[in-house]
């Protein structure tokens, strides 16, 4: 049977049954490669700088590399299986694989997983979310269909690149060691390399005793590398939004779409690449686990900077519709499968979610460690767990026999998944136990 037919079952011939959403795919190939780069994009950009300085830069690139591969194995589970039942939705993958317990633990992973990417994302500036959140986030939560919001994402993305362009710019501006430069303000950037307030994190342990402190390490193991590894495990999470994007991708087939998503990864692979060693090799040891902290500590004042932190605010802005509009998707599925769009629905829906979140960036601030934990199990079910048993379960074993190569490769890839939320708990725990915060940075 044709890819294209899979996705049509029961169709008369010359009868073009509607998408899974009742919509004809229209967004076009670069569209999609936008709204799911933006998707991959989050917070863990701005500590992965500090993640390099904990590994090393040959081991960090190495990690990077393995873990975008895997990300993009982990798409290709996803739409394998969706091209074998004919559903574009993650929330219907679960109740293809485990019936309706499937269906309601795949809908409340992803609604808990974005709700907390999205509280994540507003945790500083509180109040002036609010007035973001009606002025600009609402009207862009209505869009019935993600590929609207693909010219938002180009924006957000443009932002990032600016964001890209000042690291590489200042890694040539900043001299080494920090003490030689004095900011604009009464504190000179001496303080960063003595400060050992809750801000920084610089220590004798991350000054070298031969006295190269200023000088690139190519492999790096101390206490903190084990605390890169979910770091960067979990940077290229945008399994929530892979199926809506392909629902609305332009003459959609799985090849198309993979290929979608492989020049995402690709893309943010290269972001994050470039953005871990620049910021690295500006601030060597001295980097903190936020890297506009860092500039911020050498020079309050700075111009440059401060439009940096701006480009970051309006991409981070920009990215919270496209995380929402799978949770609104998973609430749809779960609350009313069988009711047709209703736009009192649809907006009900958008008006709730943004009033839980921001009552809860406002009034509840210390409900982020309760986000890391959902972080820590959501996010490597998201990409690993998941996918993976959907596609042993799903593929007919008349097709794939349990043991055979691609079915035993998906069962590694869950057990994996396994392995990182164990690893990303057991931080986190950890950090609890002794007041630290050395494992933050997720998406």
């Amino acid at each position: 049977m044709a890819e294209r037919d899979e996705f049509l079952p029961g169709t008369r011939p010359g009868i073009k049954a509607p998408q899974f959403t009742d919509f004809e795919g229209k967004t076009s190939f670069g569209m999609s490669i936008f709204n799911l780069s933006n998707a991959i994009m989050g917070s863990g950009i701005l500590g992965l700088a500090y993640a390099m300085s904990n590994t090393g830069i040959i081991l960090f690139l190495i990690l990077l590399l393995f873990i975008a591969i895997l990300s993009a194995y982990s798409i290709h589970l996803l739409l394998r299986s969706a091209g074998v039942v004919g559903i574009r939705a993650y929330e219907q993958l679960g109740h293809r694989a485990f019936g309706q317990p499937g269906k309601v633990l795949a809908g409340s992973i992803i609604t808990m997983h974005n709700i907390g990417v999205g509280y994540i994302w507003y945790l500083d500036g509180r109040y002036l979310i609010i007035i973001v959140s009606v002025i600009i986030i609402f009207p862009l939560s209505l869009m019935r269909h993600l590929g609207y919001l693909g010219y938002t994402s180009g924006f957000s993305l443009s932002c990032m690149v600016f964001f890209l362009i000042s690291v590489i710019y200042k890694k040539f501006n900043i001299p080494c060691p920090l003490e030689e430069i004095t900011s604009h303000s009464n504190h000179s950037a001496y303080a960063l390399m003595e400060s050992h307030g809750n801000h920084s994190f610089v220590t004798p342990a991350y000054v070298n005793s031969d006295g190269d402190f200023c000088e690139p390490q190519l492999f790096t193991i101390n206490t903190q590398t084990a605390y890169t590894i979910p770091i960067l495990a979990f940077a290229f999470v945008c399994h929530p939004e892979v199926l809506p994007i392909y629902t609305e991708l332009q003459d959609a087939t799985k090849k198309r779409m993979q290929t979608v998503a492989n020049i995402s990864i690709l893309a943010m692979f290269v972001m994050y690449g470039l953005t871990a060693i620049f910021g690295y090799l500006t601030f060597f040891g001295g980097v903190e686990s936020e890297l506009l902290h860092t500039y911020i500590k050498v020079d309050p004042l700075d111009t440059l900077i401060l439009c940096v932190r701006m480009a970051v605010l309006v991409a981070v802005t920009l990215t919270v519709p496209v995380v929402l509009f799978p949770i609104r998707r998973a609430l749809l599925q779960l609350l009313f499968p069988e009711k047709p769009f209703h736009w009192a629905r649809h907006i009900t829906i958008a008006v709730c979610l943004l009033i839980i979140v921001n009552l809860l960036v406002i009034f509840v601030p210390t409900i982020r460690d309760i986000f890391g934990i959902i972080g820590a199990t959501s996010a490597p079910s998201l990409i690993f767990i998941l996918p993976g048993i959907f596609y042993i379960r799903i593929v007919p074993e008349e097709t794939e026999p349990l043991k055979s190569k691609p079915k035993i490769m998906a069962s590694c890839f869950a057990v994996l998944g396994f392995i990182f939320m164990v690893m990303s708990t057991s931080f986190i725990i950890i950090d609890w136990v002794s007041g630290e915060s050395r494992s933050g940075g997720g998406h």
